[in-house]
């Protein structure tokens, strides 16, 4: 899923990796939309955010 980056925050979403592209000052996420994985998870230590990408 490739996802756009807003010029605000996408609101309801809190995110505090200041190394992703997504990121706003504030700890909020800038990603029109996220997606978490993977499908058959069953506690937060197998689950990863998808749409993370580095700062460049």
């Amino acid at each position: 899923m490739k996802a756009s980056k807003m010029n605000h925050p996408n609101d309801g979403i809190k995110c505090v990796v200041n190394s992703c592209y997504f990121y706003m000052s504030g700890d909020h996420c800038s990603a029109e939309r996220i997606e978490v994985q993977p499908r058959n998870a069953s506690s937060i230590e197998q689950t990863d955010c998808a749409t993370f990408a580095p700062k460049s």
